[in-house]
């Protein structure tokens, strides 16, 4: 171990993650067409630098100094008398020079022109960009839903990637100010990998078709078999009519949303209760707003198991509220009472703050009773 690793190792120094070296796009490939100038340089180089020293006894260094002088035309002059014979080689080094230097001009400004390389390097400084993310959602495909997720997304300081493989997807991103994209289709294998899908949080499709959304939900879960994953990600879709939403949870999304739905119920209770309009809006959606809800799970393991609610005493501990409990077969009840038993697995509803509410999940994960409870 060098003394560089021991002073990582020592101040507890993290080197950057990386992409694999697989996922990186080629951009070798695409230099070939620079070997020909660049062969036809050293040559000519080699060339000159003999002849200088054959015809006007030059020393290697000054055959190589006048002949680089010479082949790029810079005008300095003869470092050293030049015979005839000299000079006429001297103009026909000039002549090369200039052809060899024309023609790596016109490659290189074919090749810039076409866009391959710089798109290249633009993709690879993404990856590395992406392979830094850690617990974030990757997007796939761009239209209006996902630019307010997208939005959301960035004022509550979550990470994401966004997958689109229509080329205007670089526009998009730029419009639309998308820290980390790709131009790619959101259901290959190796558009999963270049997302770093491996550490992300879950997955949110967005497309117009049903189709796209199958597709994909399929290949994320079959990703997670074949990649050994320790956790399941947490996918979300949209779909338009009812038999559709229950397709695509039947091929494992955890969440699907229906607009049309949503729609409808905003619409009927904005008609039942107009002085309710905006409540939603302002408890959940505003971002400077104190209080979040938040659903728990309640491992088995934990302390809580078969107490009683009001045993728990989680209120006078975390200053958040149980507001609704799930158990384990899907029932939910709603405010419920001191008197009510936590089983394992079971989920609770919890309001508060962001920061009562992590307390909260800390207290429910320990095995062994809490101190805090002998001061309650």
């Amino acid at each position: 171990m060098n003394l560089l690793s021991r002073i990582r190792k020592l101040l507890h120094w993290e080197s950057a993650p990386k992409p694999d070296k697989k996922l990186l796009p080629e951009v070798y490939h695409h230099l070939k067409a620079f070997r020909l100038p660049l062969s036809l340089t050293v040559l000519t180089m080699m060339v000159g630098t003999i002849g200088y020293v054959i015809i006007d006894d030059f020393t290697l260094m000054d055959a190589i100094y006048q002949t680089g002088v010479t082949f790029t035309t810079v005008g300095f002059g003869e470092i050293a008398p030049i015979s005839n014979a000299g000079r006429i080689f001297t103009v026909t080094l000039i002549i090369a020079g200039f052809a060899v230097f024309s023609s790596a001009v016109g490659i290189l400004v074919t090749e810039l022109s076409r866009g391959h390389i710089v798109a290249i390097l633009k993709e690879r400084r993404m990856l590395y960009k992406i392979a830094r993310l850690k617990k974030h959602f990757v997007v796939c495909y761009h239209n209006d839903y996902s630019l307010e997720v997208t939005k959301q997304l960035r004022q509550n300081h979550i990470p994401f990637v966004v997958i689109d493989p229509r080329p205007e997807i670089h526009e998009w991103a730029k419009e639309h100010k998308y820290p980390t994209y790709l131009q790619a289709e959101p259901h290959a294998e190796m558009a999963m990998l270049k997302s770093h899908l491996a550490s992300a949080k879950g997955l949110i499709t967005m497309s117009d078709s049903i189709a796209d959304n199958i597709a994909l939900i399929a290949s994320v879960r079959l990703f997670e078999k074949e990649h050994f994953l320790p956790r399941p990600y947490y996918v979300i879709s949209v779909a338009e009519s009812m038999s559709d939403v229950e397709k695509l949870k039947k091929l494992g999304a955890d969440t699907v949303v229906s607009p049309t739905k949503l729609t409808a119920q905003r619409v009927s209770a904005m008609a039942a209760r107009p002085d309710m309009e905006n409540l939603l809006e302002e408890f959940l959606y505003q971002s400077d707003n104190p209080l979040d809800m938040e659903e728990i799970e309640v491992p088995k393991y934990s302390w809580a198991v078969l107490k009683k609610l009001k045993e728990t005493h989680i209120r006078q501990i975390t200053n958040t509220s149980v507001i609704g409990i799930t158990k384990k077969d899907g029932k939910f009840a709603a405010m419920p009472k001191g008197d009510v038993l936590i089983t394992s697995e079971c989920k609770l509803l919890l309001i508060g703050t962001q920061s009562d509410i992590n307390f909260t999940k800390e207290l429910i994960r320990k095995r062994e009773k809490p101190k805090e409870l002998k001061f309650v």
